[in-house]
């Protein structure tokens, strides 16, 4: 590819290696970007460098930050304490460099979540909700945003990408989900009674408790918000460009679907004849040899992007079923 020219448009991506930061850097390379990456081994600068950091965004037209630890893990004291470290602390970071710059950025994107939401089988949750969940998840994005939106930073539009489930050929949750489907196990996931534990305890500043008893018999009718990936590096651009935008925005399609059609939808696509439906009880076992949590497949997730919709940005994979079919083709 051709290196940009010396006028190219300038961005900074921090935590640029991971699978959607290397998307989206993709992508702007494709626009013309001369892009650089904050992070771990091979990037521009790293988190533990703040002149490094200054330097890399003083002058940018557009900045993103995506770093964290990964939530496919287990919500062990360590993890827990690193998942909400490694958002926080990096955030900060990068808020720190763009208040010190002479020539901040115009644009600042960083990582939210969609799991700030309440557990809702009733309707979706848009951005103008203010019906928060409450344990662990939930007060790490309240942490995340905090240290967003932080203090004043004249001349940086400032956006939380309250992200829902990312959907890819190499998504971590898409491999999951497509290999539970060709194994003959991709029935529903069934929800109910499991001993009570405290993994999902809150943390940070304001630490809240979970709502008991902590389980839904939702009879797989939980809500799976989801976005294709072609569509979250899509929406990037279309928020870069609408200065009108600022705040959280819901990053998912319009058309969330219950676990069960989930399901039925994977097993259409890879031609799997049945799936057998695995309950908590199942899950749980089974979770815990790998090494992930079942709230991740367990908890509704339900959100809308209102603020999309009602800016005009159009959804090139707004239903599941053209989703799923994309990427399994590919």
């Amino acid at each position: 590819m051709t290196a940009p020219s010396g006028n190219a448009p300038r961005a900074v991506i921090g935590g640029g290696s991971g699978y959607l930061g290397t998307a989206i850097r993709d992508a702007l390379r494709v626009d013309g970007y001369d892009v650089r990456t904050i992070g771990r081994s091979g990037a521009d600068a790293g988190w533990d460098d703040p002149a490094g950091i200054l330097r890399l965004v003083d002058g940018v037209d557009l900045v993103i930050g995506l770093a964290g630890r990964r939530v496919d893990c287990r919500y062990t004291d360590r993890n827990r304490d690193e998942i909400l470290r490694s958002r926080v602390g990096t955030t900060r970071a990068l808020h720190d460099a763009i208040a010190a710059a002479e020539h901040p950025p115009r644009v600042w994107m960083n990582g939210s979540s969609a799991t700030a939401y309440r557990y809702a089988l009733d309707r979706a949750q848009t951005e103008q909700d203010d019906s928060i969940d409450t344990g662990f998840s939930p007060d790490v994005t309240r942490e995340w945003e905090a240290a967003l939106f932080a203090g004043d930073l004249p001349g940086t539009r400032r956006i939380a990408l309250r992200t829902s489930l990312v959907l890819g050929r190499t998504a971590p949750v898409m491999t999951m989900l497509l290999r539970l489907a060709r194994l003959g196990a991709g029935g529903p996931q069934l929800d109910g009674w499991w001993f009570p534990h405290r993994r999902y305890r809150g943390i940070g500043t304001h630490p809240t408790e979970p709502a008991a008893p902590g389980y839904v018999r939702s009879h797989g009718r939980q809500m799976f918000s989801w976005m294709h990936e072609q569509d979250f590096v899509q929406a990037i651009r279309f928020l870069r460009d609408h200065d009108e935008i600022a705040g959280p925005v819901n990053m998912a399609s319009p058309h969330a679907v219950p676990n069960r059609e989930l399901m039925r939808t994977l097993r259409r696509a890879v031609h799997a004849p049945f799936g057998i439906p695995a309950w908590r009880f199942m899950l749980e076992p089974a979770m815990l040899v790998l090494g992930t949590e079942t709230e991740l497949v367990l908890k509704s997730r339900w959100v809308a992007p209102q603020v999309l919709l009602d800016a005009g940005y159009v959804f090139r994979f707004p239903e599941i079923e053209g989703a799923v079919q994309d990427i399994v083709r590919r």
